[in-house]
């Protein structure tokens, strides 16, 4: 099939760096991987991060449409519009009227839906991405939370689940071990809950200094000097501030840790788990939102209640002081990524689920 790929939030080409950029590219990556020509059908951005000013980007959105509808009547349609993470900040404009007129199918992976949003200054946006979700043929759900909302909304006959991936080829053995432990984060430093996870790492590190260890952390951003504000109070010899590193580069970083330690406050899911049990890594996150989706409690890392400083502390005193537990679930995190999140297992989940549309 010729497919259009489009992401309202973010391009897959766009410059800044995200979870979300990476996870296009990884579905576009994915559905070639399965036969199919994928196209990135617009560069239009709905994402707004307030709700002011929607009637604009509607009609932006709408002009977009015609302009791509003209390209479609010219020079022959798609076969299936793909839209990745529709959601009230960044509804689909284009994907639901396109394929009306076209007729094709329309499918969403990642999409969600906030009850809450139904009323007050997002409702007209919620409304948006809730006819385009009524409208689909398929919505692929990353999280079993997911999957539970929109199931709640629209019943199940439309949904499948697409667990988060990643391209595991890039994941090299991992190295035997650092003396002393070598503690690894990869995350952008911006203002909301990525500084909130800097600053609960930071505190429970601070309780941590009578054991040997050492943290490397890959990133950078807005928010740089508060983060490192956050570890000032910590020995500089003990944190390594690597930068902003290509992500070619990542997966040697981490190959060369003992443990990743990223709390994930407000985390959809995070791919940078993955890449880190890729890796060889176990992890210590907190039990938020959609992390169990991707870290095994107990088998490939330990999660901690939300917003528990003490909690997550102890975990990762535990990971620290025990070199046989933390290389057993480092082995177990990479056979789960390896086996059940690999790009090849994505592509064959994603193929049997357009074949239900006859693709």
């Amino acid at each position: 099939m010729r497919i259009a790929f489009y992401a309202p939030m973010k391009a897959p080409d766009h410059p800044v760096p995200s979870g979300d950029r990476l996870m296009a590219r990884l579905l576009i990556e994915a559905m070639r991987l399965a036969g199919h020509t994928v196209f990135v059908a617009s560069q239009f951005r709905s994402y707004a991060p307030t709700p002011d000013g929607f009637a604009q980007r509607r009609a932006a959105g709408e002009a977009a449409a015609a302009e791509l509808a003209a390209g479609w009547r010219a020079g022959g349609r798609p076969d299936l519009f793909f839209c990745y993470h529709p959601y009230y900040k960044a509804p689909d404009f284009l994907g639901p009227p396109l394929t009306a007129e076209f007729g094709i199918p329309y499918v969403t992976a990642e999409a969600s839906l906030s009850r809450r949003r139904r009323e007050g200054p997002w409702a007209e946006a919620q409304a948006v991405v809730e006819r385009g979700l009524v409208h689909a043929a398929l919505n692929l759900c990353f999280t079993r939370r997911d999957f539970d909302g929109l199931a709640a909304a629209l019943g199940q006959d439309r949904l499948a689940m697409l667990p988060p991936f990643i391209d595991t080829a890039a994941y090299p053995a991992p190295a035997k071990g650092s003396a002393p432990p070598r503690l690894v984060t990869v995350a952008m430093m911006r203002p909301g809950d990525k500084l909130d996870s800097y600053r609960m790492l930071a505190a429970a590190l601070g309780t941590c200094l009578d054991l040997p260890w050492t943290l490397a952390v890959v990133g950078d951003g807005p928010s740089r000097d508060e983060v490192r504000g956050f570890f000032a109070n910590l020995p500089p010899e003990r944190v390594e501030w690597l930068g902003e590193r290509r992500p070619e580069e990542v997966p040697g970083i981490l190959a060369g840790g003992d443990i990743y330690v990223w709390p994930g406050s407000g985390e959809a899911y995070g791919l940078a788990y993955l890449e880190a049990q890729a890796a060889g890594l176990p992890v210590v996150a907190q039990a938020a939102a959609g992390v169990p989706e991707v870290v095994r409690d107990g088998e490939t890392g330990l999660l901690t209640p939300e917003g528990d400083v003490e909690a997550y502390a102890t975990a990762v005193r535990k990971l620290l002081s025990g070199v046989d537990v933390r290389r057993d679930m480092g082995e177990r995190a990479r056979r789960f990524v390896l086996a059940e999140r690999s790009l090849t297992t994505a592509s064959a989940t994603l193929a049997a689920c357009l074949r239900r549309l006859g693709a």
